[in-house]
């Protein structure tokens, strides 16, 4: 598919959004070749925030390690600050594939800094059947449970959690697991789950607004077969994607000019985004998306979530943003990035101090 479309138009794709870690990791390397940028927000390869040895990869937002940090960072906030956490039991429960093993590094560090015990407790994909792993967890009766799921994993985890008596306010997991389609079919095993995301649910935002008058409410309901959706965790986090394309690409018109640009002139404007509350109030997003800033060296360029709680029925937010541990991430980031360069034989690009 992307073989297929990468020459599209007249200047060739501008940018993709795979919204899969696997298909972002499996095209890095041609997309580099191609010159077209990858736009992961808040999935893919974490150390990709380094732009120096990943130039055309953007990882916007809050990656797999920055969300994971700031999920510490809140059980830390629950037990009433970070000294707490010493001699506290987490367990990891995590999506045995690629995507799910992300964490499981950054997981070892915080537990080394801050004093905890982590549990590391794989899933088998797709994770129909968990009941041995929440046995275990249930033996080893952990404080909380940090949770990496997707797809049919999130509603059997939590059924799983039910059944062996483990609080299902306790357990707090990522973005992929925070959508209507993960806790409805769980029923009332899905009451108290807590959830990051990038972004929060409803329609009370001006941008929301702005597409139910322009569209919904004149019955143009694109592909979305129920407007209900609207404002949906994942009808939001469309919203965002968006945003932040569009956003890329009209700074970098600022710069070549109001014409089909390149995958090479987008690439420039996505690194050299600078989204803060003055242009998200413009956008109508203030609250709906995080200020951010992107750099030649930073490809990441926000680092924070907002935690969410399902009542049985809809998703509150709990917290504003909480920003992740960059003394933890961007260190391991660089790290990762830089054994990458070397295993690929990559000269990292110099990036000036204005990030240019």
């Amino acid at each position: 598919c992307y073989e297929r479309l990468k020459k599209k138009g007249s200047t060739g794709a501008s940018v993709f959004n795979h919204i899969h870690t696997g298909t972002t990791y499996a095209t890095i390397e041609r997309s580099v070749v191609d010159k077209v940028p990858l736009v992961s927000i808040g999935y893919g390869r974490t150390d990709a925030a380094d732009g120096r040895v990943f130039p055309f990869t953007f990882p916007l937002l809050a990656t797999y390690w920055s969300q994971n940090t700031a999920q510490v960072k809140f059980i830390g906030m629950r037990e009433g600050g970070m000294d707490k956490l010493k001699g506290k039991k987490i367990a990891h429960v995590y999506h045995d594939s690629p995507f799910g093993k992300e964490t499981i590094n950054i997981m070892n560090l915080q537990a080394k800094k801050y004093g905890f015990e982590v549990i590391h407790v794989g899933i088998t994909p797709p994770g129909t059947e968990q009941q041995s792993q929440w046995l275990q967890v249930r033996q080893a009766k952990p404080d909380w449970v940090i949770m990496v799921a997707a797809g049919v994993m999130t509603p059997v985890a939590l059924k799983s959690a039910q059944k062996v008596g483990y609080p299902v306010d306790r357990i707090v997991s990522g973005w992929w697991s925070g959508a209507e389609e993960d806790t409805i079919p769980a029923g009332d095993a899905a009451q108290g789950f807590i959830t990051s995301s990038h972004t929060p649910t409803g329609t009370q935002f001006p941008v929301i607004q702005e597409l139910i008058k322009r569209f919904y409410s004149q019955g143009k309901k694109g592909n979305m077969e129920d407007v209900k959706r609207v404002g949906s965790a994942y009808y939001n986090i469309g919203v965002i994607h968006g945003i932040l394309n569009i956003e890329g690409i009209r700074v970098a018109q600022g710069k070549y000019g109001k014409k089909p640009l390149t995958g090479e002139q987008v690439r420039w404007g996505l690194e050299h985004l600078s989204i803060d509350e003055k242009r998200l109030k413009q956008l109508g997003a203030l609250g709906l998306l995080q200020p951010l800033k992107t750099s030649c060296m930073d490809h990441e360029g926000g680092g924070a979530v907002k935690f969410s709680q399902w009542d049985g029925k809809k998703w509150n937010t709990i917290t504003d943003w909480v920003s992740s541990d960059r003394s933890i991430v961007r260190p391991l980031v660089e790290e990762s990035a830089a054994k990458y360069a070397k295993e690929k034989g990559i000269t990292p690009r110099h990036c000036s101090k204005e990030g240019a």
